[in-house]
């Protein structure tokens, strides 16, 4: 019940004590724990929904606090999985239509595929979980579960392992995915774009029938200092179509993985199964949406942080990809991708791009994807915003999943392999909310703690 807000903050062990009361049900559903965190999974007080339309139970007012423990209705590291895995909207199988259409597309020109892409994901507007355009649902339940603990405990100021190195503010992650011939005689252009403002990308490419892989191509990208990962297979949209066959692709992925030096996969149109990834022998994935109401297969991870998968690390796709914003909803502003970069930085997150060379050959998006680059570049300045490659990401967040903190002599500090690169940091108290402190060092002096603070009813009769 602890190890996922362990895992989260990387904070001590011994400060973090949640306890099951009662017996959970057997059939899981929606329920809320507070006015806005919806949950999916299973309880032990109140009613669980089929659906999140409606009013949902709260379990939030079933929550005690006793002996410096908090006691709860729900198992936190059950709900969080099943947020993070998409669970609460099945298995990530397509509909039959989608099988119909990608046998179709090769014959489809560009105007009818945009027009049956509209028409699919007609309705999006009115989803109403996750919450587009950026779901925190994830976060903002562990948020509340660190109040909870700490309230327990009765600290005010609890140390943890900051997010991210040198004590930046949030990242972004710029990425991208070549898709056809037009797309990889592009990359070229495309580097010189990014290389004016100095952000560095990493190209995924599609190792089979799309266009040809050469030796030269690659190398040139690495040369410039650039990534390359795999796209998929042939980038056909049946990767995950059925298990066996899913099984015999990733084979020939992890041979080309291993061929182009790829730490990273993504997998074709953001079609996933978490479930499998087992097969796919990649230090990290970049394939599940945040918030998936524009894409082809809905779902989302409702979080803006990374996290494991078993072994491999998960990057999530957290803004708009630019095929969507231009063709589907026919923005060519970067309003969309500024509100959703003020949501995840605002809480620290991780901002991750899809931008495809395929689709920038038009001079209007073009300007905008400058206009992009140039406001990213603009963050990295006067925000301290982190904007390396994805593996710079995934080296880092390794390395902090293995930090502990630790009291020592009357202070708090960080050990393990990567400490001088990491920020101790204090979430504090804020009322019933967190604000985040971040030390210059990776040591500070270590509070002590007081009597267990009052219990939940208490302190909503305050």
């Amino acid at each position: 019940m602890n190890q996922a807000i362990i895992d989260y903050y990387r904070c001590p062990d011994d400060m973090v004590d949640f306890r099951l009361a009662g017996d959970v049900a057997e059939d899981p559903g929606y329920f809320r724990f507070g006015p806005e965190t919806v949950c999916y999974g299973t309880s032990s007080s109140g009613a669980r929904s089929r659906r999140v339309n409606g009013a949902l139970y709260d379990a939030a007012t079933d929550v005690r606090i006793a002996d410096g423990a908090v006691h709860l209705p729900l198992d936190p590291d059950e709900i969080i999985d099943n947020l993070r895995s998409e669970r609460y909207y099945g298995t990530g199988g397509r509909p039959a239509v989608l099988n119909l259409y990608y046998r179709l597309r090769p014959f489809l020109s560009p105007p009818v595929r945009r027009h049956l892409q509209r028409a699919h994901l007609s309705g999006w507007k009115d989803i109403r979980f996750p919450r587009w355009p950026v779901d925190r649902t994830v976060d903002r339940l562990l948020e509340q579960l660190l109040v909870l603990a700490m309230k327990a405990r009765g600290v005010h100021r609890l140390p943890f392992v900051w997010f991210w190195p040198h004590g930046a503010t949030s990242c972004v992650v710029m990425t991208h995915d070549v898709e056809g011939v037009a797309g990889r005689d592009f990359c070229s252009r495309l580097m010189d774009m990014d290389d004016s403002v100095g952000i560095k990308a990493s190209f995924q490419i599609v190792p089979e029938d799309r266009y040809a892989v050469s030796d030269t191509f690659l190398d040139d990208i690495r040369a410039r200092g650039f990534e390359i990962n795999v796209h998929d297979l042939n980038h056909d949209g049946r990767l995950f179509a059925d298990r066996e066959g899913f099984l015999r692709r990733a084979e020939k992925i992890n041979t080309y993985g291993r061929q182009y030096r790829a730490l990273g996969f993504r997998s074709g149109s953001l079609y996933r199964n978490q479930a499998w990834y087992e097969a796919l022998e990649f230090s990290y994935d970049m394939s599940v949406p945040n918030v998936a109401h524009l894409d082809p297969q809905r779902g989302g991870c409702c979080t803006v942080m990374p996290y494991f998968i078993g072994r491999t690390l998960e990057l999530p796709v957290t803004t708009i990809q630019d095929y969507t914003l231009f063709h589907i909803l026919n923005d060519y502003s970067i309003d969309v991708w500024k509100q959703q970069l003020e949501a995840t930085s605002d809480r620290h997150g991780l901002a991750t791009f899809i931008v495809h060379p395929d689709y920038l050959l038009a001079t209007r998006a073009r300007v905008a994807y400058q206009a992009l680059l140039e406001h990213l570049a603009h963050l990295r300045e006067q925000r301290r915003t982190w904007i390396p490659l994805p593996r710079d990401v995934a080296r880092w967040w390794q390395e902090r999943s293995r930090l502990r903190v630790v009291s020592h002599g009357g202070r708090w500090r960080i050990e393990g392999e990567g400490k001088e690169r990491a920020r101790l940091a204090f979430a504090v108290l804020a009322g019933d909310k967190l604000d985040f402190t971040v030390e210059d060092q990776v040591s500070a002096e270590a509070p002590t703690f007081r009597s267990p603070g009052p219990t939940l009813a208490q302190l909503n009769r305050a």
